[in-house]
């Protein structure tokens, strides 16, 4: 019987109620992770509560033989985030990760987007990830351990229409982990993205208008979520203890590792530049190593394996 990868290590695993984030704890339970399963049931814009989501799957866990406790705070304000990793320590004396999945939907195309559907976005994902590892950070810092994964999504790493609120959030979101990983790499603290490609509930709200939306979204709903658990599972565990300030994509049965922004070309001229120079001489220098208007779709336009 092989060992389990998370045995004893208590993780929190935020909008843990439906989808992927369910997935994730229910094979981070499986792993023998003792499990903090965040969900304060909201609908996928982010309006109403229940309890339904995270109770059933902590029934779920405790079924399968596994540990597991449900938490129903919201990640979008800093005292209730704090009080998701002050759970886990009340319930099971200590936290070794954190796996920021808690998210919502409101898209818009960008010149009727409303202020309130920016900023509610932002607040769920970039600042809800970062309140829950600001929290956690201090507990991880003291015990000198810790792995946290953060999603992130190609709408920010690639691009797509409509989701400027998402992408910014989910653009962030890798500045973050790239931050937490620098600044806590000495505490041997580990920070990662992931970007799913998986159907989920806020997948279920993209338009399908067209026949190519339609045929685009049939697609999407053979890759299910629990693809992509296994690597989160994974950068938790102490296997993955070389791994961090790195962004993955999981789709289907592949893993992509991401780019990160680095320098493409560069253009230089003695006396400096103008306006002008810079129109005749260094933006056509320039242009051959520019990136199209690409969306998600464009890049990865080839069916999941």
């Amino acid at each position: 019987m092989a060992a389990k990868s998370l045995q004893d290590k208590v993780i929190v695993v935020t909008g843990a109620g439906r989808g992927i984030g369910k997935e994730i704890a229910l094979l981070c339970a499986a792993e023998g992770a003792k499990v903090v399963v965040n969900d304060p049931g909201v609908a996928a814009d982010g309006s109403g509560s229940s309890a339904s989501p995270a109770e059933e799957v902590v029934e779920e866990i405790k079924k399968r033989g596994g540990t597991a406790v449900a938490n129903f705070e919201t990640v979008a304000e800093a005292i209730p985030a704090s009080k998701i990793v002050k759970m886990a320590v009340d319930s099971f004396g200590k936290l070794d990760g954190v796996v920021n999945n808690a998210g919502i939907l409101r898209d818009a195309i960008f010149h009727r987007m409303s202020i309130d559907a920016f900023e509610s976005v932002i607040k769920v994902h970039l600042m809800g990830s970062f309140y829950v590892s600001h929290a956690a950070a201090r507990l991880f810092r003291e015990q000198e351990s810790g792995s946290f994964v953060h999603f992130t999504s190609t709408s920010g790493l690639v691009g797509n229409f409509g989701q400027a609120n998402y992408a910014a959030a989910k653009l962030g979101i890798v500045g973050l982990s790239k931050s937490i990983a620098l600044d806590m790499n000495r505490f041997n603290v580990r920070s990662n993205c992931v970007s799913p490609f998986a159907w989920s509930r806020l997948i279920g709200t993209i338009p399908t208008e067209t026949e190519a939306e339609k045929a685009r979204v049939a697609k999407i709903q053979q890759m299910g979520p629990e693809k992509i658990a296994p690597i989160c599972a994974f950068l938790l565990s102490d296997a993955a203890k070389d791994v961090t300030g790195q962004i993955f994509a999981v789709r289907m049965n592949e893993i992509f590792l991401m780019s990160q922004s680095r320098p493409l070309r560069s253009i230089h001229r003695g006396e400096g530049w103008t306006p002008q120079t810079i129109a005749e001489h260094g933006m056509p220098a320039l242009k051959s190593s520019f990136y199209k208007l690409d969306r998600s779709a464009d890049v990865f336009n080839w069916d999941a394996i």
